[in-house]
């Protein structure tokens, strides 16, 4: 299991490139997708593959590439399965893996970690969305898609994805592909406050893409600002007011 700090003087980026990780078959990082991000980092563009066996609260990641959640079965399906190239990220010169972006997710997200202190599992994301419902308010962004489109608007959630799931299992993005070489853009325009509850079943069933007020686009570079911005890097919440996004194909190797 990855912790911040090694004992051995090394944090986990410097671990996963040390010499004696290099002739190893597989690296194996295990906790919430924060956490394993560090890591992931240390071996793009290297010879070693990552495993995941499951050891956070969300794992979110892990959904994506189909590990199972049980530590024997993730562990049996690491050494089986082959290992083949994923999709990483990068906003503003930080490596993500998984999920980016702001608005009525992050503002849950926030909620939920305050929960986690009392309750686990499935409750404090619920209770995340609960509150946020209460408090949300619309966020003027301003986003540049790719090279050619510009836009200024009133937004919900703006996400920028490499993998599918947020908050334990949330399919935010269930159209992404890290293998597509692709950042997926999901923009939802703002909607009065009473009727963030009908969306709901659309963000849970992964199919608010789909909805009149989503609009989704897939590019390799891509950025975001707004003022007072809360941003969701791979499940930690940064103030972070502009942000700059692109992808690198085929840039880690995982089982999967």
């Amino acid at each position: 299991v990855v912790h911040n700090e090694w004992h051995c003087g090394h944090t986990p980026r410097e671990w996963a490139r040390h010499p004696h990780t290099r002739g190893g078959k597989a690296v194996p990082a295990g906790g919430r997708d924060g956490t394993v991000r560090d890591p992931a980092a240390g071996l793009v563009q290297t010879t070693p593959p990552l495993g995941f066996p499951p050891a956070g609260t969300g794992n979110d990641f892990i959904k994506t590439i189909g590990t199972p959640r049980n530590w024997k079965e993730a562990l049996d399906f690491i050494l089986t399965h082959p290992a083949r190239p994923v999709n990483t990220g990068e906003v503003n010169d930080r490596f993500f893996l998984n999920v980016c972006g702001g608005g009525f997710d992050v503002l849950t997200l926030t909620y939920a970690l305050e929960a986690k202190k009392h309750v686990k599992g499935i409750w404090p994301y619920l209770y995340g969305v609960l509150r946020a419902i209460r408090t949300f308010k619309p966020f003027k962004m301003h986003i540049q898609v790719g090279d050619d489109l510009t836009l200024d608007k009133d937004c919900m959630i703006c996400t920028i994805a490499n993998g599918r799931y947020i908050g334990g299992g949330i399919p935010i993005a269930s159209m992404a592909d890290v293998e597509d070489g692709l950042l997926d853009v999901l923009v939802v325009d703002a909607v009065p406050r009473w009727k963030i509850p009908f969306y709901l079943p659309s963000l849970m069933g992964g199919s608010l893409y789909k909805r009149k007020v989503a609009h989704h686009y897939r590019v390799k570079t891509c950025s975001l600002s707004s003022p007072g911005m809360m941003l969701n890097l791979d499940g930690e919440i940064l103030p972070i007011e502009e942000s700059h996004y692109r992808i690198f194909t085929d840039a880690l190797k995982v089982h999967w």
